[in-house]
């Protein structure tokens, strides 16, 4: 078969997206024989299967294909691939030395061409990369009309799409989800390359997590799936992927799909070369095991996140407050209320920043902050963020004795939460609202309310909320006779932990804790660390 015979057989896997098929036979030509357009081919499946060296290199031999055939327009397009994989990749400093080089060539090649406007795309992410939100702002309207100026779908849809992002975080949020809509319209259409579309996917995905748009989110989140699923071998954008179904899940309630999935998208991020998003998939991880109440495990993966670049906060906040350690968590929720200004980051701390401060007596800096969660909710035009509202301010009238108005924030809020399929929230809610009617006098309801919740925080395994809720309805009585101290012991071996980790987190020698197990299989007549765990989720304690 001749040397053109292997290179038609490559172009044709490339144009059907068989990715893998269309590297490796790309890859077996001889360098010799691939055009520019080839080693662009090349990059791009190079990229979209994980394999970053390669697509560098790729992208470098097209540029210089391109600039020998006299094809400056063509060289920059190249080198601005080069500057988006260099600056996702860490490597700002020769992304940027790209960008100067390709600036440079425009401005010598004189004439008005779509690249112009890819480098402005560019130019806007480097303003953002820096803070400088104004100069972004004013930068990313260029992209999309030089887009539209030279019918260029694909640029087209990128300017709209940042146009979009800058608007949720300068407060316009409806303006800017209209925008992401718009975006995503092309990608669907089939308008948009597949590296461009899965980066609108994501990032669009991400823009609806954090204003809480989490209808929108798992709308997008399946149509990303699917996208991903007919692209055998993809390694791109799967990660992301995985992490946005890890989200969901546990809004969703199915914790353990939960942390299956995110350990999923952290081994994917690993096989596409290394990601700094790694930090977020670790980050859901300790949010599941925190409502699971395992408090090192959470501990553990917080720390995990933070080493990659996520941060850790609020979620650890919230951690400390779960263990009674309101006097720390206090200085840590207000630094974070004056850090985060802007609307979108400031929504994302307030539902923890409320619970501390109500923990900590500070009911007029919560009822503040809860105002602003209520008015985020009705500019963002978000449920779930108005739900969120909803349990702030039940749960600061309750505290201030304002029962009437309690009753009616939790009731609206367990309401909207149901729509989102949020068992969890759901019987947050109720325990509110169970609380209030108790102390309005209707006991009966009251109790009807509470032993729903248990029931929901039982078939989560949310152990700390079960536990809650068992106080709140007089039921604290613990089976076979368990000491406290035997109690926190068992929930550590529940939880998986070993005996060291026992000693360390209780502050135990391995030896007392070996005799508190000695005692917790005596008591529950059970031979293994297997038996003593499987009692204690029967008994709902942990």
């Amino acid at each position: 078969m001749s040397v053109l015979d292997d290179l038609h057989r490559a172009r044709e896997a490339y144009e059907r997206r068989d990715w893998v098929q269309a590297y490796r036979m790309l890859s077996d030509q001889d360098e010799s024989d691939l055009s520019g357009d080839d080693f662009t081919a090349l990059a791009t499946t190079a990229f979209l299967l994980g394999r970053r060296n390669d697509t560098v290199q790729a992208l470098q031999r097209a540029y210089r294909e391109y600039l020998e055939q006299g094809d400056v327009p063509a060289a920059v397009r190249a080198a601005y691939r080069l500057v988006a994989t260099l600056w996702q990749d860490g490597e700002v400093a020769i992304g940027s030395g790209w960008l100067a080089r390709a600036e440079r060539q425009l401005d010598e090649h004189r004439e008005d061409v779509v690249e112009r406007g890819y480098l402005l795309e560019r130019a806007t992410m480097r303003h953002i990369m820096r803070g400088e939100l104004g100069e972004a702002v004013a930068t990313a309207p260029k992209v999309t009309e030089y887009g539209r100026r030279f019918a260029d779908a694909e640029l087209t849809a990128l300017g709209v799409h940042t146009e979009g992002r800058l608007m949720i975080f300068s407060g316009r949020v409806a303006d800017g989800m209209r925008l992401l809509d718009e975006a995503m319209v092309a990608v669907l259409a089939g308008e948009v390359s597949a590296i461009f579309s899965g980066v609108i996917y994501c990032s669009s995905i991400e823009a609806c997590q954090e204003i809480s748009d989490l209808g929108r989110a798992a709308e997008w989140t399946h149509a990303l799936t699917t996208w991903c699923d007919t692209q055998p071998g993809l390694v791109a954008f799967t990660g992301q992927c995985a992490v946005h179904r890890g989200q969901l899940m546990r809004l969703h309630g199915a914790y353990q799909d939960a942390l299956v999935e995110l350990e999923r998208a952290a081994e994917r991020y690993a096989a596409d070369g290394g990601h700094p998003a790694v930090g977020q998939a670790h980050y859901e991880r300790a949010e599941v095991l925190r409502l699971l109440g395992d408090h090192a495990g959470a501990q553990a993966a917080y720390d995990r996140a933070e080493t990659y670049g996520h941060p850790g906060q609020p979620g650890r906040a919230l951690l400390w407050l779960g263990r009674q350690r309101v006097v720390t968590a206090v200085p840590i929720v207000r630094r974070l209320l004056a850090e985060r200004q802007d609307p979108v980051h400031r929504s994302q701390v307030l539902p923890a920043a409320v619970e501390v401060l109500v923990a900590s007596g500070d009911l007029d800096d919560a009822a503040a902050l809860a105002d602003q969660l209520r008015e985020f909710g009705t500019a963002f035009d978000c449920s779930a963020l108005r739900a969120t509202g909803d349990h702030a301010t039940a749960l600061i009238a309750l505290a201030r004795g304002e029962l009437e108005t309690a009753l009616t924030a939790a009731r609206r809020g367990a309401d909207e939460w149901a729509e989102l399929e949020a068992p969890y929230e759901v019987a947050r809610c109720r325990v509110l609202a169970g609380r209030t009617l108790r102390l309005l006098g209707d006991d009966e309801s009251a109790a009807g309310e509470l032993t729903v919740a248990r029931r929901a925080f039982a078939e989560l395994r949310a152990g700390p909320a079960v536990r809650e809720v068992a106080e709140l309805l007089g039921d604290t009585s613990v089976p076979a006779g368990l000491s406290p101290r035997e109690l926190e012991v068992l929930r550590l071996v529940a939880a998986g932990r070993s005996n060291p980790a026992i000693a360390t987190e209780l502050v135990l020698s391995e030896k007392t804790v070996a005799r508190h197990l000695s005692n917790i299989f005596a008591k529950l007549d059970v031979g293994s660390r297997t038996a003593a765990a499987a009692f204690a989720y029967e008994h709902d304690l942990v």
